[in-house]
């Protein structure tokens, strides 16, 4: 064997010219999957370092907005490493699935549903799946959420249509997701930290060469804002449609009902 023999680096999942426009690339859902994979076993640290541990309480809120009742069938789509689906098996819901297009995201969260109490981690379930295609039946949950997910699926538009598909009438959709701030000195700061500082220090933190802290605030900067999100649910069917933004409008909750 040659010595001086080294591996080639593993080329990272996003390149600068594909982060003009990530929501474009062909292979965008490919890339998503390699960068989830690769950040996972820091990804919780690096939610809660860099939202200043806001994303917790932002969850929270996607739950109250959920008006769980007893009994409840609960979807959580891109549930990643399981901070929103785990908030929900704490309500009155019967059982909360938990659904992820990445399994090494969902292999922390199992074992994190394993420090829940028994009658909490019993209603869990985890399941690898695509929002854009999602292997139950029609009108089978009450509620189905999604978190910081659906700017990373191939075509939202299909993720939306879906989750309508799997709502039973009356049954609630709460998708929490980033957007920019509409006070130009809030939106100049959240420009600078996400643009600059985070990408930085979240890269340093967790030693990922995939390019992730550079998609992050790239796929914000160009994904749907709140009306183009608004009018996207409505074109979907559901009704009753509201936005509540969050943390000077760092952040968005989303709400709507199936007919």
């Amino acid at each position: 064997m040659n010595a001086g023999f080294s591996p080639s680096p593993t080329p990272p999942a996003w390149t600068d010219p594909e982060l003009a426009n990530p929501h474009a690339e062909p292979g965008k859902a490919d890339k998503v999957r390699s960068m989830f994979s690769a950040i996972a076993p820091s990804y919780d640290l690096n939610n809660r370092l860099h939202s200043l541990w806001q994303d917790q309480r932002w969850r929270r809120k996607a739950v109250r907005l959920a008006a769980v009742q007893p009994g409840d069938q609960v979807l959580d789509v891109a549930c990643g490493t399981g901070d929103l689906t785990q908030l929900f098996a704490k309500t009155k819901a019967a059982r909360v699935m938990g659904v992820d297009f990445t399994p090494a995201m969902l292999d922390i969260a199992k074992v994190k549903s394993r420090r829940l109490s028994a009658s909490v981690s019993s209603k869990v379930q985890y399941q690898v799946g695509d929002a854009q295609k999602l292997p139950f039946s029609n009108s089978a949950f009450d509620v189905v959420s999604i978190a910081f997910g659906i700017r990373n699926v191939a075509e939202p538009s299909r993720a939306l249509a879906e989750f309508h598909r799997l709502l039973k009438p009356g049954g609630r959709l709460v998708i929490l997701e980033f957007s920019t701030p509409s006070n130009r000195l809030m939106r100049w700061f959240n420009g600078v930290y996400c643009g600059k500082v985070m990408p930085w220090s979240a890269t340093l933190i967790s030693g990922d060469a995939s390019g992730a802290y550079k998609y992050l605030p790239a796929s914000v900067g160009t994904f749907w804002g709140p009306q183009e999100m608004l009018e996207s649910l409505e074109i979907a069917g559901f009704t009753e449609v509201t936005q509540t933004a969050m943390s000077l409008g760092i952040c968005s909750c989303y709400r709507a009902i199936r007919r």
